[in-house]
């Protein structure tokens, strides 16, 4: 069932990334970063272990975004970020989409998405998505 989209609708969406997630974003994208990789480089750190590459983290608003809300259609015009806590493999999240803006004549909305660690409920990344959808909006 596709979700309502609308002024001030939100939607939620859980999910998690593993170690092979990880790896697999670094190859791909040619981030090596000890940080995110070596856990005794990482020990060394203020995190203590490998963090989630903070890239990684927030494609979880293409994915949710392109796909399911409003899903399918949509057109990315724009995204601000904030990387507010680090992120760790295995480990629980939830984001959660507010629209706070639509201008129907030009079919494009504003959206705010946070996500949002499931066990502590601090909010690890945050960021406006500027989309167009030529239906939904």
């Amino acid at each position: 069932m596709t979700p309502e989209f609308g002024l001030h609708a939100t939607y939620s969406h859980a999910f998690r990334f593993s170690q092979a997630d990880v790896e697999d974003f670094a190859r791909v994208t040619g981030d090596n970063n000890p940080l995110h990789l070596d856990a005794e480089f990482a020990a060394q750190t203020p995190f203590k272990r490998p963090i989630i590459h903070g890239m990684l983290g927030a494609s979880i608003f293409t994915k949710v975004l392109g796909t399911e809300f409003p899903g399918y259609g949509s057109v990315y015009l724009g995204q601000t970020l904030e990387f507010l806590r680090p992120m760790f493999v295995d480990t629980d999240y939830e984001v959660t989409f507010t629209v706070q803006s639509i201008d129907e004549a030009r079919h494009i909305a504003e959206i705010l998405g946070e996500v949002r660690d499931k066990q502590t409920g601090k909010v690890t990344t945050r960021g406006v998505a500027k989309l167009m959808h030529r239906e939904k909006i």
